[in-house]
């Protein structure tokens, strides 16, 4: 499983605070803790900053990467901001979140993806909105896979993300992502999906207890990428359970090697 550790986010009061007053150390301490709890990728994000979001990025990339060999996601719905961070980080490939089917979207940013090898979330969204149904989900997922592949993009390195929707307002919405995570990952091999998973318990008491069943639902289905705070232990140690439990891990080593690490607990 990729884990995207989510918590430098401008949308977090202490992560804008800290961006708005140039407060690198603790942007590197919040970066050096997901490191520690076994993200994947440390997610970057200035989002509310909207004059100053690229350079702000950029900084936030250079802070991130002083203290960790882990790449950065790179989050933003602005093309050029994501063309700034990129252009200054180094080391292991990023991960670009993201591209969708919008046309605005689609069209200032492929040319900065076709080509290369870095890794791209890809948006099961379009002009039309939010996909509901499994079926419109896949629809998407085809037409966004194999428009990335036409310009160069590795399928290996493409993370399909179906849409979270609160289940508060729909209860289909929860099996109708699981049911397009499955899909997705049987017909398109070497594909890989991630999500943010918090959406679906908006709304809800509980939320934590929410999103972990969820998250094993969806494993249980391929999901093998998820955007969360990877400092909630009982998280981490659900995922690691659920991917040795499918089959996902073998002879359990990655879920005693966490577990000895203390990555989990309950």
């Amino acid at each position: 499983m990729y884990i995207v550790g989510e918590l430098i986010n401008a949308s977090r009061e202490k992560i804008a605070t800290a961006i708005g007053g140039g407060d690198s150390t603790y942007i590197r301490e919040v970066a050096t803790d997901q490191d520690k709890a076994g993200a994947d990728f440390i997610d970057v994000n200035a989002g509310i900053f909207v004059d100053q979001e690229a350079d702000y990025l950029q900084w936030l990339v250079e802070n991130v990467q002083s203290v960790t060999d882990k790449p950065c996601c790179i989050d933003s719905a602005n093309p050029k901001a994501i063309e700034a961070a990129l252009a200054v980080h180094q080391g292991p490939t990023p991960l670009v979140n993201s591209i969708s089917l919008e046309k605005y979207r689609w069209d200032n940013l492929l040319p900065v993806l076709s080509g290369t090898d870095l890794r791209v979330v890809a948006l099961c969204m379009s002009d039309d909105g939010m996909p509901e149904t499994a079926d419109e989900r896949l629809k998407n997922a085809d037409k966004l896979i194999n428009g990335l592949v036409r310009n160069g993009i590795r399928v290996e390195n493409i993370f399909v993300d179906p849409l979270v929707q609160p289940l508060a307002t729909n209860s289909t919405y929860g099996m109708e992502f699981i049911n397009a995570i499955e899909r997705i990952m049987t017909g398109f091999p070497g594909i890989h999906t991630a999500c943010g998973l918090s959406n679906i318990s908006y709304g809800l008491p509980e939320r934590k207890f929410l999103n972990q069943t969820f998250v094993i639902m969806a494993i249980t289905k391929g999901l093998d990428g998820a955007i969360i705070d990877p400092l909630d232990r009982r998280m981490m140690g659900v995922i690691r359970a659920a991917e040795a439990l499918c089959g996902r891990d073998e002879y359990c080593m990655d879920y005693l090697k966490a577990f000895r690490a203390g990555l989990f607990k309950f």
